[in-house]
């Protein structure tokens, strides 16, 4: 069902059985579709969409069932013209910056930031605390633990025959370690892990996995050195 006009906001169409907390900031032109919930104190700006179904295409190895909208939880702030889908689980104190795209069944730990324009595509798992940053690709299947950095522009893929394949193949993304970092435009192939508090330089393009702790650059990126004890986590906090 097509959500209807709501009298409390300016442009703001709700479906049904939707939840939206106290002290909820709605910007104009907000959308929320059937199902969803969203949590006390929250901020949806101008134009955001959230908890849309998907429209697959008969190529799609996504599934095609069982979405239920999708779930916000308090103190999350979804920026101007973002699309949240149903499904997606956004835990407290997220931001999420103008323009992003977040898939279904996609996970958002608590205190983490998406920067503009970032896609986060189905079954990807985002950890606490971990900063995206601005138009970074996250393909399907891609896992971050805690406290991961992502620069700006990074791509992550997740089929090496390029589409060329029958059902039985598994699309595999990558695998960020605990408070790894990744530079700016890096490339990461499908099934590549990154390591506990690894570095990856900004333009690397990652064809191997990256052992905890090391600093790879390059094309193909090659290892140079250790991280040093000083540049660790735990002295950042």
């Amino acid at each position: 069902m097509s959500p209807r006009p709501d009298p409390r906001a300016p442009g703001l169409h709700v479906g049904d059985e939707v939840t939206i907390g106290e002290g909820v900031m709605l910007g104009v032109n907000v959308t929320i579709h059937d199902e969803t919930s969203i949590g006390d104190g929250c901020v949806i700006e101008d134009g955001a969409v959230v908890g849309k179904r998907p429209h697959l295409s008969r190529y799609s190895t996504t599934p095609r069932s069982g979405l239920h909208g999708a779930a916000i939880a308090a103190g999350v702030s979804i920026g101007t013209h973002s699309v949240i889908f149903a499904g997606a689980t956004v835990e407290p104190d997220v931001v999420i910056g103008d323009q992003c795209f977040i898939r279904e069944r996609t996970r958002l730990g608590t205190g983490c930031v998406i920067g503009r324009g970032s896609v986060v595509e189905p079954d990807v798992t985002i950890g606490s605390r971990c900063r995206i940053q601005t138009n970074v690709y996250l393909t399907r299947a891609t896992l971050l633990e805690e406290d991961v950095f992502v620069g700006p522009g990074a791509l992550t893929t997740n089929d090496d025959t390029m589409a060329r394949h029958d059902e039985s193949y598994e699309l595999r993304g990558a695998t960020l370690r605990r408070a790894c970092r990744v530079g700016g435009g890096a490339l990461l192939l499908p099934g590549i892990e990154v390591g506990e508090e690894a570095f990856v330089a900004a333009g690397a393009v990652v064809t191997r996995d990256v052992p905890p702790r090391a600093l790879v650059m390059g094309v193909p990126a090659r290892r140079v050195r250790q991280i040093d004890d000083a540049d660790l986590l735990e002295h950042w906090r």
